[in-house]
């Protein structure tokens, strides 16, 4: 299974998602083909510092992801694209159509309530913590129900 995971710049939120799925996956043996991007991402650009110090608190190193923005390529190869918020789920609708019923919030996915993971740019690394733990618990629910297979 091909998924993918979308935020705005691919700087914090969603290669905290990769990192986390990947590390969960691997630790449950699950076999996954996980990856990140942004909506509005500067290729190559670094991720976030506290998205890093936040990560490793967790065993978890992703300080080698460098952004990448999203391409009709991309989201065609993903059989499940879960977003950070809302709106990144509306602009991938409105940009690709056909993607209806792959694309969902990773709280729709989780819970099957449509709400945002806490966007922490720009604001500590607290809420770098905050947005990490919520993104855990949603995959932890999602692994725990069996939908990633």
């Amino acid at each position: 299974m091909n998924i993918l995971f979308i935020c705005t710049g691919n700087t914090c939120r969603s290669p905290m998602a990769e990192g986390l799925l990947k590390d969960m996956a691997e630790k449950k043996g699950i076999e996954l083909n996980v990856t990140s991007a942004g909506i509005f991402a500067f290729d190559g650009e670094e991720v976030s510092r506290d998205a890093v110090d936040a990560m490793k608190e967790e065993g978890i190193d992703i300080s080698q992801h460098r952004a990448r923005i999203i391409h009709k390529d991309l989201v065609e190869s993903a059989d499940l694209i879960l977003t950070m918020s809302r709106s990144h789920k509306m602009e991938l609708l409105r940009k690709y159509d056909f993607l209806k019923g792959k694309v969902y919030t990773l709280k729709e996915y989780a819970y099957g309530r449509e709400e945002d993971i806490s966007d922490p740019f720009g604001m500590g690394i607290g809420a770098y913590r905050k947005a990490r733990e919520e993104i855990k618990e949603a995959l932890r629910e999602i692994i725990d129900k069996g939908q990633l297979k």
